[in-house]
């Protein structure tokens, strides 16, 4: 099997690379930008557009680029290694995931030449505080009315759903709270009567908000999908999801490491160069296999997200993620050993760099739920 990236991937890799490493040179250009109102510069918001990365994953007959798996694993890879804040994740993934997946012609008609041009952004709200990581426990209603369905409930940690102009909420349209069947998505405008957001900064750096949406009325169009099949959706969302954490997470490890090796080569201890040390080339080494290891499991993931059988996919994702997970956790606490003191403070991005790792530990399911999903 071949693993090199075609001419054309390689073209967008650079062009990637290159726009981060241009607009996120260090950590005062990251802290400006988080620093605007939605986290993010809108400006650059708008760059991403013009360089068609927010049209990658689409149909060409969309007006997309019709890039596949392996085209999002280099853009979130290179997003991540310069942690670059704009919603990519919350907006292309996750919700323009749901569309693509589920939206029928009219609605991606309707939806994503906005997103593509970046005037328009998504936000994927379906988890809920009681949930986990359990994908079909979903506590919030739908029900149907005369021209349309009311919804009822609220969704928690809903990446960058102050930034979005559309929301696509998971609701119960029929059976109990953890029952497979009955589950139906709806794309809900963000400023729709009774919806309600409060917004905040996650750990490491990010926006969220909760929902809560108090009879909020859409009409029978804004359902997307099938009614009560919105599960099977949400699966295949998450499981592409999963795998672009896979790729970020690379980035930010690939960063990570290149920081530490060079403090080892800069930091004097006693009068020597602390690189010099063997057991500390040891470590650097370590973290240089972890790094290798997530690598090609970011890749597997990525060639294994559009399976058909979907146990073979889960297994093959939850296997990624919990190699992720764990060579994350080494990179991240060895690189912060390493440093000493200034590896934990905010003025240093290597510090950035190990939240967010930390945090997409925790996404999507931790290392324990990814294995038990791989015994099962």
């Amino acid at each position: 099997m071949d693993f090199d990236l075609t001419e054309e991937q390689a073209l967008l890799k650079e062009t990637a690379q290159r726009w981060a490493a241009d607009t996120y040179p260090g950590i005062e250009a990251l802290a400006e930008a988080r620093a605007e109102p939605l986290g993010f510069s809108e400006a650059k918001w708008a760059e991403l557009a013009e360089l068609g990365l927010l049209g990658l994953p689409f149909a060409e007959a969309d007006g997309g680029f019709g890039g596949g798996p392996v085209e999002t694993l280099v853009v979130m890879e290179a997003l991540g290694r310069f942690m670059a804040p704009e919603p990519y994740f919350a907006s292309v993934i996750l919700g323009g995931g749901a569309l693509r997946l589920a939206g029928t012609e009219a609605q991606r008609a309707a939806f994503l030449p906005g997103l593509m041009d970046g005037s328009a952004r998504l936000a994927f709200a379906h988890s809920e505080v009681q949930a986990r990581y359990d994908l079909n426990d979903v506590a919030t209603t739908a029900r149907a009315v005369d021209g349309g369905f009311r919804l009822d409930g609220r969704k928690s940690v809903v990446l960058n759903a102050d930034a979005a102009k559309t929301l696509i909420v998971s609701a119960r349209t029929s059976g109990a709270r953890r029952d497979e069947e009955g589950i139906t998505l709806f794309l809900v405008p963000a400023d729709a009567a009774g919806v309600s957001l409060t917004a905040y900064p996650t750990q490491d750096g990010g926006r969220a908000a909760d929902v809560i949406l108090t009879d909020v009325f859409v009409p029978t169009d804004a359902v997307l999908g099938a009614v009560g099949t919105g599960l099977s959706v949400v699966e295949r969302v998450v499981d592409g999801a999963i795998a672009a954490l896979c790729a970020e997470a690379v980035g930010l490890m690939e960063a990570l490491h290149e920081l530490t090796v060079e403090y080892l080569k800069t930091r004097k201890q006693f009068g020597v160069v602390i690189g010099t040390f063997q057991a500390l080339q040891h470590k650097a080494v370590d973290m240089f296999v972890a790094l290798e290891q997530a690598r090609s499991m970011a890749l597997y993931a990525a060639m294994m997200v559009e399976a058909e059988d979907a146990d073979e996919r889960r297994m093959a994702l939850s296997a990624a993620k919990v190699q992720i997970n764990r060579s994350g956790r080494l990179v991240g606490q060895t690189a912060v050993q390493l440093h000493g003191g200034i590896g934990m403070t905010m003025e240093y991005i290597g510090a950035h760099h190990f939240r967010r790792l930390a945090m997409i530990e925790l996404m999507l399911g931790d290392t324990a739920y990814h294995q038990r999903r791989v015994m099962a």
